[in-house]
């Protein structure tokens, strides 16, 4: 009840001080707000997600951000009804007593262009747990530091630096997504009914786990292919990340659902890690000078695309099409960034086929069976040619040395 009334309290003194300076709030005030055990984890359709909701628009006032065709609001609600089973797809629908009620926040920086940009990030996680999460204990908050208040405090840094911009010329629509956990839902709702003609729309750029940079500064940055600028651009405007490309516009975030809609997109991401989809993705974790450069090489990123007098969309491969299917995992978390040859283990879940093996964070696997390991998609070419409970050999590299194991699926 006292969070509920803190809440209120902010609300009205926000509507009072439009006029007032835009305030000086951290990455780290907004990740440890949004990423507190009294949010619940944010589990879209719950009281969690409805305080992360209040919250968020209370900062989009701060930010003198203006409700963009949502009748005069900043939500732009919409309903689904639940998955049947785990290989079903939710679906949308008018409000009844078994639907989820969900929301997305707009807000609208209006420079009077031609053209306008949006900017995105995910607010919702997994409450409890259930479904997606890799948690095996008893039911616990996933506070989503990292996925993704990361992202969600990122684009609050990026936003204020945009209203302070007096030169800019393009508009720009900061979208807050709901229901991105099961299946992409306030993006995919709002690229179907946009507020805006997405004719309109130059770009859209997504923030979904940018918080844990690591020393090696590796940032993925998927969607690349999309507009033939997005290579040379961000490799000129680059700091000293060691930036990752990815050409595809299709992938597990929000930006799918603009790629779809014949948008160029981006995805900035820092990587997986053992704290994914686990309670223990808190925001005493995160990298904070590291989202603070990201936000920066993104304002940079931006001044640079309102030059460009065209941002013409291309299609890519779309990898996902091309994964094999499997009926089997190893139990580990790939780390995607890693370019050397093999596949890199991230982290490793409990009483799982790798752990029972011995397998460990920071092994290489080069071996699955009679196949070589050389990247991602080999080891998964490799994993789908196994059945559950036949056992295999697996190498991996270990600090210099290969290591031999046997594997039970």
């Amino acid at each position: 009840m006292k969070f509920r009334v803190f809440f209120a309290g902010i609300l009205l003194i926000a509507l009072g001080c439009r006029e007032q300076a835009i305030p000086e709030v951290t990455i780290q005030q907004d990740v440890h707000i949004l990423a507190s055990d009294s949010l619940m984890g944010r589990e879209t359709g719950k009281e969690g997600a409805e305080m992360a909701a209040a919250y968020l628009e209370k900062r989009m006032r701060e930010l003198r951000l203006q409700p963009f065709d949502t009748d005069k609001d900043f939500t732009q609600d919409f309903s689904f009804q639940p998955k049947k089973d785990p290989h079903s797809q939710a679906e949308y629908g008018a409000a009844t007593d078994s639907s989820i009620n969900a929301k997305n926040l707009l807000g609208f920086i209006d420079n009077g262009g031609s053209r306008t940009v949006i900017l995105g990030a995910h607010y919702d996680h997994l409450g409890m747990g259930g479904e997606g999460s890799l948690h095996r204990g008893d039911p616990a908050v996933h506070n989503g530091a990292d996925d993704n208040a990361s992202g969600v405090a990122t684009l609050l840094k990026l936003t204020k630096k945009l209203q302070e911009w007096p030169e800019a010329a393009d508009n720009y629509l900061i979208i807050f997504f709901s229901g991105e956990e099961i299946g992409l839902l306030g993006s995919n709702y709002f690229a179907k009914n946009p507020t805006l003609d997405l004719g309109q729309v130059s770009y859209m750029i997504n923030l979904d786990m940018v918080g844990r940079l690591r020393e090696d500064r590796t940032l993925s940055v998927s969607g690349t292919g999309t507009t033939p600028i997005w290579p040379q651009l961000l490799n000129s405007l680059n700091p000293d990340f060691k930036l990752v490309l990815n050409e595809s516009g299709v992938g597990p975030s929000d930006h799918t659902s603009f790629y779809l809609q014949d948008i160029p997109v981006l995805h900035f991401f820092t990587g997986q890690h053992e704290d994914y989809h686990k309670p223990s993705d808190d925001a005493e974790k995160l990298n904070y000078e590291g989202m603070e450069e990201i936000a920066a090489y993104l304002f940079d990123l931006i001044k640079a695309m309102e030059a460009q007098q065209e941002v013409a969309f291309r299609k890519t491969k779309n990898e996902s099409e091309q994964t094999p299917r499997f009926k089997v995992t190893l139990g580990v978390i790939p780390d995607y960034l890693y370019s050397g040859e093999g596949m890199r283990i991230d982290g490793v879940s409990e009483d799982r086929p790798a752990q029972k093996a011995g397998l460990q964070k920071g092994d290489v696997v080069v071996k699955l069976g009679d196949s070589t390991i050389v990247d991602m998609m080999s080891y998964m070419r490799a994993l789908s040619s196994f059945e559950e409970g036949q056992t295999t050999t697996v190498v991996v590299e270990r600090k210099g040395e290969k290591v031999t194991a046997e594997v039970t699926f």
